[in-house]
């Protein structure tokens, strides 16, 4: 087994891996690299392979750094199967169709200055139409089930506890005589006792190991802080009859929200606050939400059988047209926006940070990582000025973050998963993390007593990454 880290090497973007086993060739995520918007462009509409050299696509979860490629890469020549859970197909349904729309948006706002720079215009990466024959290729993968993707290799997918459907998987390689090498890629792994979502199920008899590290040089606060510090904050916008913007993935994270927002709110702990969830694609994913209870875990099912609906409560509204969410630019505090994309690069989070972040009363809540060279990473890292749409506004709204909402595993909980994992791993290459994140978890890794551990430079191509 060859194996080559073509994308989220060194970073927590653009993942996919390709493997190559006996002939075959196997992707792992087919994600969009998000970033440097020139080195974003070129990566993304030119693969290191022949498309339609790959046989078949595995695909953890719908996260759009996971799957947004999909799209490009059939539409390259791709014509093999894209295996994953229902849910993940489900999400993606909503979310490359998504990701489409704005490829279109973002490309004629781009191609206005060019024309007048007299340049040629963009085209779109992929558009709306582009997306169907990418789903067409999905084949549905119940966790726990086992299917052969190619000749001698089948996968298993296993609940991650990251995101609806999202899932690790197990790659196993037939060897003759009954015996086989396992692969075991983490995609994006969970944190146990998470709302909504079952814990991460634990696999084992690894032999070669992939794994993100995302949060691997640092641990998450306690996860009773969410609930406190939100209550907090909520009450300093009353006081200042003032806005909590926050950026948040709409598939997901707006999820884990509302579902921590409808506790307080049930337990009369906040008061009733108007909460704007300000994202088509957040309505979309939430009636998927709705549609796969059985990814739910025992608190969330209870909650439903109860007849509480987590989603909808108080003052909660979903908005959906342009007009609704210009209109809450002119309206008074105190109220929450909730609004995408999570790390601020474009969709209706820039038009309200705009009119947000230069209001000492109004506080900026980041819920989730924020990648490198994106605009929430510049908040985050306390730029006094920050330029959206060509124009530079300063930074005065107060900007907090809640790590312990992370869905990604913090470094101790991924050590303590590949503890109880069991016996060591004959190979660990270790992914979907900037270089001290990485290097703090392959320490970790190398302590467990993993015979090889290596940190992928991007392009790296590994032979007998799973000897015989």
């Amino acid at each position: 087994m060859d194996i080559t880290f073509y994308g989220a090497a060194l970073t927590t973007t653009g993942s996919m891996h390709l493997v190559e086993v006996r002939g075959k060739r196997i992707l792992l995520e087919c994600g969009l690299m998000q970033g440097h918007r020139k080195e974003a462009f070129e990566r993304n509409r030119n693969f290191p392979f022949a498309p339609a050299s790959i046989d078949a696509v595995v695909l953890s979860h719908a996260h759009i750094d996971h799957s947004g490629n999909l799209p490009t890469l059939v539409k390259q020549g791709f014509r093999g199967r894209i295996y994953a859970t229902p849910a993940t197909r489900d999400l993606c349904d909503i979310m490359l169709r998504d990701s489409a729309h704005l490829q279109v948006k973002d490309v004629a706002f781009a191609n206005k200055k060019r024309l007048q720079q007299g340049k040629n215009p963009f085209e779109p990466l992929y558009t709306p139409e582009d997306v169907d024959p990418a789903l067409s290729l999905f084949s549905d993968v119940p966790y726990g089930s086992r299917i052969e993707i190619v000749e001698g290799v089948s996968a298993a997918f296993h609940e991650a506890g990251h995101l609806l459907g999202s899932a690790t998987v197990t790659i196993d390689v037939e060897n003759g005589a009954g015996s086989r090498k396992r692969l075991f890629f983490t995609g994006d792994m969970g944190r146990r006792d998470m709302p909504i979502l079952h814990d991460p199920e634990v696999v084992r008899d690894v032999d070669v190991l992939i794994t993100e590290s995302t949060y691997g040089d640092r641990t998450h606060p306690p996860k009773a802080d969410v609930t406190g510090r939100l209550k907090g904050f909520i009450d300093d916008i009353v006081r200042q009859q003032a806005k909590l913007v926050i950026p948040s993935f709409s598939v997901g994270r707006t999820q884990e929200l509302l579902y921590y927002l409808h506790e307080l709110h049930e337990q009369g702990r906040i008061p009733d606050v108007p909460v704007y969830v300000d994202s088509p694609l957040s309505s979309r994913a939430t009636a998927v939400y709705e549609r796969h209870t059985e990814c739910y875990d025992g608190e969330a099912a209870a909650m439903l059988a109860g007849g509480n609906q987590p989603f909808h409560f108080g003052s909660v509204r979903y908005v959906e047209t342009t007009e609704e969410s210009k209109a809450l630019n002119g309206m008074s505090g105190p109220m929450i926006i909730i609004s995408s994309s999570g790390m601020c690069e474009g969709g209706r989070i820039v038009h309200h940070l705009m009119n947000t972040i230069g209001d000492p009363r109004n506080i900026i809540l980041f819920v989730g990582y924020q990648a490198e060279n994106t605009l929430g990473r510049r908040i985050v890292d306390g730029a006094g000025a920050v330029r959206m749409f060509g124009d530079e506004y300063q930074v005065r709204a107060r900007v907090h973050t809640i790590n312990a909402l992370s869905a990604h595993a913090d470094r101790d909980e991924l050590m303590d998963y590949f503890a109880e994992m069991g016996p060591r791993v004959e190979a660990a290459f270790v992914v979907h993390g900037e270089r001290q994140a990485a290097e703090s978890l392959a320490a970790g890794l190398r302590d467990l007593g993993a015979e090889r551990v290596v940190i992928p430079e991007p392009g790296m191509r590994v032979q007998d990454a799973m000897p015989s």
